[in-house]
């Protein structure tokens, strides 16, 4: 993690999850800024862990029986970073296209997946701009614009 307060935070999400009845498969120990993977089942999901941006190694697991409310739960976040949706069936992937409220969206990869020359950002409270090369340039590039229009007699 960043820190070991970045680290604590964490642990204190999955801990306050835990209590809330959350059920763990998976859960390495924090040392100092080292933090293990999590994994959470059976979350609510106004839990911190699943409604705010967590930024460690923890998944939950929330079970859905359709397309339409898995998309719902997903949309239902103030976040958007990126999504991801396995599956072969092309008029699936347009639907989750065209529904998915998220600033990119995998096929049949997780959602952290990217590469530098792709644009890879959020929506919503998922942040503004986009990050790659060509990307993180535009954003740090302030565009100025000089237009000198001289009279012919003007040397």
């Amino acid at each position: 993690m960043i820190s070991t307060e970045a680290a604590q935070r964490a642990d204190e999400w999955v801990d306050e999850a835990i209590a809330g009845g959350a059920t763990v498969l998976l859960r390495g120990q924090p040392a100092g800024a080292l933090f293990g993977p999590v994994v959470l089942a059976e979350v609510d999901p106004q839990m911190r862990v699943c409604a705010q941006e967590v930024f460690a190694p923890v998944v939950t697991l929330s079970p859905y029986q359709t397309l339409d409310e898995a998309i719902a739960l997903a949309n239902d976040s103030e976040f958007g970073l990126q999504g991801g949706v396995f599956t072969n069936d092309i008029a699936r992937i347009m639907d989750a296209w065209e529904r998915l409220e998220v600033g990119g969206l995998q096929i049949n990869e997780v959602s952290t997946f990217r590469v530098d020359h792709m644009p890879y950002g959020g929506v919503k409270a998922s942040g503004f701009g986009r990050e790659g090369l060509r990307y993180a340039i535009q954003e740090m590039t302030e565009m100025r614009q000089l237009v000198i229009n001289l009279p012919n007699d003007i040397e």
